[in-house]
């Protein structure tokens, strides 16, 4: 189970964003991609096939997944996580300081 999934409230901890908060829109393996976090210019040439105009674009790069923590809103900063087992067998995130879960 990861500990950081898609939809998540994420603080930058590390890098040129350290500070910023956004939302998870995407997870590869061990990079994510967090909105308005991480732009990058890139120069693209134009693909009259694909629709696709030239210039410069501006998007989210990726950043690794241990750069950024989990918000959590109750004490309004970015906290460690723990999986706890449910006496059903399922696996529930939770936050380290408080133990209680988290939502999403």
């Amino acid at each position: 189970m990861n500990r950081i999934k898609k939809g998540d409230r994420v603080l930058v901890i590390a890098g040129k964003d350290k500070g910023k908060q956004g939302d998870v829109v995407n997870v590869a393996g061990d990079r994510v991609f967090v909105s308005n976090i991480n732009i990058v210019k890139r120069h693209t040439k134009p693909n009259p096939q694909a629709g696709q105009p030239g210039g410069v674009i501006e998007r989210e790069a990726s950043i690794h997944i241990s750069n950024v923590m989990l918000f959590n809103p109750a004490s309004g900063k970015g906290e460690r996580i723990g999986i706890k087992k449910l006496e059903d067998g399922r696996k529930l995130r939770v936050f380290r300081s408080s133990g209680e879960a988290v939502d999403a």
